[in-house]
């Protein structure tokens, strides 16, 4: 009863509304639930087969995993169980990402529209294919012989992709991260929130950039999911 009450003060402290810490509760004692069926005593005793379990009874019911997920995701980062919360908060963007469309390209800040068109010619329209075909230096060299197109262009392009699997960074966020020398998830995930909002202020403040630098908690959550997200593209 005790850990319910510290997870829910814990929840408000992160800015969570009454009813939104009510379902997130609930949505941790459905697992508990289920743990207590294959006999564990509690969320504390649960382990990575557990959880995947959980996945796989959950799967066919309309009961919103997608919640479930982050609530465990939550519960293990108040409980410190740091290697089952980054299990859980990727299982979840893994499962969001199958149902969004793919960022288009030529919906990033400042890109050539001649290069678009190049790659278009090429099948590449969207960050995925874009990963796809220029994650690593031979695959970018063959994509500067088939398009004409400078490998720097190239490059550039793979590293907006890049960072667009980072939530929230893509049109504009993306380009200034991009701009203001954080051009890799592995970069992003090496600064601290603090310095990293000075850097980016100060970006904007000297180069006119038109928009505005991140909030704290926005720089946060981003440098965390930098540092979940597996490493895909050879520099």
């Amino acid at each position: 009863m005790q850990k319910v009450v510290e997870f829910r003060r814990y929840l408000k402290r992160k800015g969570k509304k009454d009813h939104v810490v009510d379902d997130l509760v609930e949505r941790c004692k459905v697992f508990e639930e289920f743990l207590n069926r294959r006999r564990k005593p509690g969320l504390d005793d649960a382990d990575e087969e557990d959880l995947r379990a959980f996945l796989d009874a959950m799967k066919d019911r309309k009961t919103g995993i997608n919640n479930h997920l982050r609530a465990l995701g939550l519960y293990y980062g108040f409980t410190s169980r740091r290697e089952l919360s980054a299990l859980l908060n990727h299982l979840r963007e893994q499962r969001i990402s199958l149902t969004k469309k793919p960022f288009e390209l030529k919906n990033f800040r400042g890109v050539s529209e001649k290069y678009i068109t190049l790659l278009e010619k090429e099948g590449i329209a969207n960050v995925d294919q874009m990963l796809e075909k220029g994650k690593t230096s031979a695959g970018r060299r063959r994509l500067a012989a088939k398009t004409g197109m400078p490998a720097e262009a190239i490059l550039e392009f793979v590293k907006l992709a890049d960072l667009s699997r980072i939530e929230g960074l893509k049109n504009i966020r993306a380009r200034l991260y991009y701009d203001a020398g954080v051009d890799t998830v592995e970069k992003m995930a090496e600064w601290t929130p603090e310095k990293l909002q000075a850097c980016l202020v100060e970006y904007v403040k000297k180069t006119g950039f038109n928009g505005i630098a991140p909030l704290p908690k926005e720089i946060r959550n981003t440098i965390e999911t930098a540092k979940r997200l597996p490493k895909i593209v050879e520099y």
